[in-house]
Order: C-alpha cells, then structure tokens, then sequence
C-alpha cells in the first residue's frame, strides 16, 4: 500500500533589524522543511545570519504590518505554515506535536500554545487586550490565513475551519517561548511603540473614536485581564500587564488625537 506523501512544513519569520535574536530564533527551527526570513528594511547583519541558516530570503520595505506578512506567506512553498517572530524559540517537543497534528488535520489552521517570558520569569497569566496573548493561530495551510492592512495587530481572515479543541488535534502540551520584554523598561517602550503605531492606523482610517469610549475600554481590559485572565496570580507583575493592556486603547486615541502632527501616516508617493 502507497504512504501518503510527507506534508512539507515551513517556517516563516518576518524581522526587522533582529541581529541580536535572529540566531536562536533560526536555530530552534529545524523541524521546518524550509526557514523563509522576511527582511523590512534592516540595515544590521540579519541578512548574513539568515543565509548562514539556510533561509530563503525575501527584502524589501513595507508600511503596514499584514503586507510584510503576506509577503512572506506568499513565498512559502510548504503545504503548512508555521508564523514565529524573531523573539520566539520552537523547542523540538513542540515539532513533534505539530508534526502529528498536520498528518491528519483536515482544518484550516490550528492554535499553537505561547509561554510569554519577561526576562528569565514565565508569566502564565493576565495577558491579553492587544498587549499578549497565550494562544496563538500561527500554524495553517498555505492559502488559509490572509492579514490585513494595518501598522499593530492587524485583522485576520482564514480559509477554512480552526482545529476543533479535541485531544489529538490541539497543540498545547508544549508551547512556544515567547522571549516578549527584557525588562519593565522594555515592556513600557513596547508599549509606546505599539499605541504609536495604533494612533497611525486610527488616522489613517478616520475613526479615532471619543475619550469616553476609550476610557471605558482602558478599565475593561484592565479588569479582564487582571481578574478574568488571573492576572492577579503573577502579583505585581500581572497588575502591570493588566495597566499596560489598558492603556493601550487609551494612549492610541490620545496620541491621534493631541499629536496627529507626528502620528498621521505619510501621504503614498
């Protein structure tokens, strides 16, 4: 009897100027049958690390973050796709577990475990709100997920069904480390970058909402994801998870709204 054909994986890492984390991150990638690495206008020695890692290598320049993506998901060849970031480590336990999934799925994409780490210490709970999150949809079928046009966590659209929450079709045993902040510090300049980045989207659309509206979503996500999510279980570090989640919203309007000068995105060429 004829085995099915090996169903060929790839891993897809999309990077800007991540010299310093780019090597690990390729490293733990192995059980990929191909590492493709896309390139946005880096100017350190992410290139070199890549091709030293036998990654495919797409450069280029792109203003919105689901461009970037989809440029590199068009530039896979395997028949799943595994999404990481440059911050992220696929240990080999985890590539067996998908490994196992993709044999049989017959979905379209499947959520993939995070473990979130701050500097050496794991936080397990209170993510969510924009700022993080512990489950992921970065594994899919090759023409199943498409991002939109936007600058922070743009918008998804699949073709397809998720992976039914059924024993033998989820991966949650093992997770992917999630390297998200050094330190406070790092934590609250991501934070900055990412309302900033929101408050261009927001112009950009015309729709920068009211200060009532956003001060209500700065409080519901802060109890979400300190009560709800148990944020209060990582003690004083899921109060400032839960107050960055926050604040995220409400920093985004605030910025369209007192700065659009320095926030409205650049007229296209």
């Amino acid at each position: 009897m004829n085995r099915p054909p090996k169903l060929r994986i790839s891993a897809l890492v999309v990077a800007r100027n991540e010299a310093a984390r780019l090597p690990a991150c390729l490293a733990s990638l192995g059980g990929a049958d191909e590492i493709v690495v896309v390139l946005d206008r880096s100017t350190d020695a992410s290139a070199e690390i890549a091709r030293a890692h036998g990654a495919r290598l797409v450069e280029g320049g792109w203003e919105l973050e689901g461009e970037r993506r989809n440029a590199g998901i068009a530039a896979c060849s395997g028949d799943w796709i595994l999404e990481v970031d440059a911050d992220e480590r696929v240990p080999p336990e985890l590539w067996e577990e998908i490994r196992r999934v993709v044999a049989a799925s017959p979905h379209g994409f499947h959520r993939v475990r995070i473990d979130n780490y701050v500097g050496d210490r794991l936080i397990l709970h209170g993510w969510g709100g924009s700022f993080g999150t512990t489950l992921k949809p970065v594994l899919f079928r090759r023409g199943a997920k498409h991002w939109r046009g936007q600058r922070v966590h743009p918008g998804l659209d699949w073709t397809g069904p998720e992976g039914a929450a059924l024993e033998g079709e989820r991966i949650t045993a093992h997770g992917i480390r999630h390297e998200v902040d050094r330190d406070i510090s790092d934590m609250l300049r991501r934070l900055d970058r990412y309302s900033s980045a929101k408050a261009a989207d927001l112009l950009a659309a015309g729709r920068i909402g009211s200060l009532p509206d956003n001060l209500r979503r700065c409080l519901s996500r802060i109890i979400k994801c300190y009560v709800g999510r148990k944020g209060y279980r990582e003690g004083g570090w899921g109060l400032l998870i839960a107050l960055c989640a926050g604040l995220f919203p409400l920093l985004s309007h605030l910025k369209a709204r007192l700065e659009p000068e320095r926030h409205r995105p650049a007229a296209p060429r």
